[in-house]
């Protein structure tokens, strides 16, 4: 979020009005709700070994069915409503493990509303009764997530659609509690990029870009992950993209300021079906906010990941940045993309050489340079004015004067206005580049 520019209101550290914010340091709170919902009788201890629930199971699927814990069978089994108050008192004295599960309705119909699934039905017969706190002394999601929502205010619950099962029982424990209902939101899953699929690390390590933002370890293995911040990704760019799976303003406007965003983004337009996740697409949002960028702010950046740039003065390599980051998607693209500006060609790219060097290059490319050395005012403009009219003066093809001028400069045919990159490494080493190709082409 501090990489996103997206201040939290609250927690750790700052504004802490309704911590603390660790699980961990609330289990009271947890048990102390949990006991609120046994003595309403909206929950039950449950003692069944993992062993005995365990044949359940696997006697139900012999049978080709599926174990439920719920009303159905929920008499038969070992908790505190099948047995006796003294039974019950005798197991939780003696220290005997147990899990708190909710008590789930018989014969009710639930209705819930969800803002971008709507209104969705469930039979409370088909629900099994799910364990709120573990034997462990921990809660569960589900009781620990409503409580701490209610506790601090929680409006809105925003996740992903693999929630969307656990809805029910979130609304009949607001209404065990006798709190008032938050509205929820399931969002739709972050498709793999051929759309098959719930998109995973695994993919991203596949098809060769980050699933995270930021780098990650896995403190199991201590495998690392890229992060979008880490292969050059832009802030800005992340959250447009993030924004954009799923949902669409209804116009043709794609690129939004955070600040628009806050104001265009509604949940009612949020898609149910699956959002394809498109890596080239998060690269067009890069390169469009590469432009925004600052230039002096990309030459540190630059300056900072090269090497050979530690000498070169900033004010020189922002100059650099303001002719190459059009074609640039990454800081990490600078180098490729303007190595000529600071280090003479040492080859030249075979293909470009033999579309540009003629048998008249030598006799051309000396003349150019004569013009080169006789400009005394040194501008872009001079420049071209002296080569080009004469080029037009003598009716020699464009291209047979340029492209082994550029190949002499860049050592390639690629890259920013000719002119500008003579003006940019000046005249000594303009002509001395020209010299050199001279050289090696004889």
């Amino acid at each position: 979020l501090d990489w996103c520019n997206i201040p939290f209101d609250e927690g750790p550290n700052k504004n802490e009005t309704f911590g603390p914010y660790r699980q961990s340091e609330r289990k009271h709170l947890y048990k102390q709700y949990a006991d609120e919902l046994i003595e309403k009788g909206h929950a039950y201890y449950a003692f069944d070994t993992a062993e005995t629930l365990d044949f359940h199971r696997k006697d139900h699927e012999a049978k080709g069915k599926t174990f439920i814990y719920n009303w159905h069978n929920r008499l038969k089994l070992s908790n505190s409503l099948s047995l006796s108050k003294e039974e019950v008192s005798a197991k939780l004295e003696s220290g005997e493990d147990y899990v708190i599960r909710f008590k789930s309705p018989q014969d009710e119909t639930l209705h819930l509303k969800d803002i971008i699934r709507g209104d969705i039905k469930i039979d409370t017969n088909i629900l099994d009764d799910k364990v709120l706190f573990k034997s462990d002394g921990m809660p569960t999601y589900h009781l620990a997530n409503i409580v701490d929502d209610h506790l601090m205010n929680i409006s809105h619950v925003i996740r992903g659609e693999e929630w969307l099962p656990s809805l029910a029982l979130h609304y009949q424990l607001y209404a065990a509690f006798g709190w008032e209902t938050p509205q929820f939101a399931h969002l739709p899953l972050i498709l793999k990029p051929t759309g098959k699929g719930k998109l995973s690390k695994r993919d991203g390590d596949k098809l060769g870009f980050p699933v995270f933002p930021l780098e990650w370890t896995d403190p199991q293995t201590e495998d690392i992950s890229r992060g979008y911040k880490e292969d050059g990704y832009f802030p800005e760019a992340m959250v447009n993209f993030l924004a954009f799976l799923g949902w669409n303003p209804g116009t043709e406007q794609e690129l939004f300021s955070l600040e628009e965003l806050v104001n265009a983004f509604d949940l009612e337009r949020v898609n149910k079906a699956g959002a394809r996740f498109d890596p080239d697409k998060i690269k067009w949002f890069n390169h469009h906010y590469m432009q925004e960028q600052d230039n002096y702010n990309l030459a540190v950046s630059f300056q900072n990941s090269r090497e050979e740039l530690k000498e070169i003065d900033p004010q020189f390599i922002e100059m650099v940045i303001a002719l190459i980051k059009e074609r640039a998607t990454f800081v990490s693209d600078f180098w490729e993309l303007s190595h000529f500006f600071f280090v003479a060609p040492q080859t030249y790219d075979d293909k470009a050489s033999k579309k540009a060097l003629k048998e008249d290059t030598a006799a051309i490319l000396s003349k150019v340079k004569a013009l080169i050395d006789a400009v005394e005012d040194f501008t872009v403009e001079n420049l071209q004015t002296s080569v080009k009219g004469w080029i037009t003066s003598n009716d020699i093809g464009f291209g047979k004067v340029m492209m082994p001028l550029r190949l002499a400069l860049v050592g390639a045919l690629q890259g920013p206005d000719v002119f500008d990159i003579i003006y940019m490494i000046g005249k000594a080493e303009t002509i001395k580049r020209i010299d050199n190709l001279i050289s090696d082409s004889q």
